[in-house]
């Protein structure tokens, strides 16, 4: 092993470190330019930070994206703690889209989010002691928070209690929420708290 180190360094040749050794995350881009600074497309192997930005205030915007969806798919009552199970179901989820898509299954969780966190959201100002609903736009690090929940949240529903796998249904997720289809439950989310901020403008 050291032999072929040494020797990739005396050619100049560099190894790049694909996710989950399939997937070249190097090239993908980010096309919204409101989410560049808060997606990370880093390239890893094993996309496990092993915790070290948790303790930094705003760091997990430099946390690879594929690892934030796994924490999120975690945050469930029946998944906590269980990461090399998430981790699984989102690389065989990961195989689907790329089966059916032919495209980066990276690329398609990135158009995802952007078509999957809202906009614009309310909140409640108080004018002597009645509240009032305003229409706020949505800080960036909070739409990307907010779409991981409605993709999570489609997958629990979608698979609890249910004959279908988790990772199928993580991967019609994410085709159809890269795609804007409002027979996406994390999109028909979104459109439904723009509807909400739109009439409290």
């Amino acid at each position: 092993m050291a032999d072929e180190a040494s020797t990739q360094a005396q050619t100049g040749i560099e190894t790049k470190s694909l996710l989950f050794n399939k997937w070249d995350i190097s090239e993908v881009k980010v096309n919204d330019p409101g989410l560049v600074r808060y997606v990370s497309v880093n390239s890893l192997i094993v996309p496990h930070c092993c915790g070290r930005k948790q303790k930094q205030q705003f760091s997990k915007s430099e946390m690879l994206i594929v690892e934030r969806l796994i924490n999120r798919l975690m945050q469930t009552e029946h998944n906590t703690g269980k990461k090399e199970l998430t981790t699984r179901i989102v690389e065989e989820a990961f195989d689907i889209v790329n089966k059916k898509t032919k495209r980066n299954p990276v690329e398609i969780l990135i158009e995802a989010i952007a078509n999957a966190g809202p906009r614009e959201e309310t909140v409640r100002l108080k004018y002597g002691g009645i509240n009032v609903p305003k229409s706020v736009d949505t800080a960036p690090q909070r739409r990307i928070d907010t779409a991981l929940y409605f993709l999570a949240k489609a997958v629990q529903q979608g698979s609890h209690k249910k004959k279908r796998a988790a990772s199928a249904v993580l991967a019609e997720e994410l085709i159809l929420a890269a795609a804007g289809d409002t027979r996406s439950f994390s999109v028909a989310k979104k459109e439904e708290r723009e509807r909400v901020a739109k009439s409290a403008r």
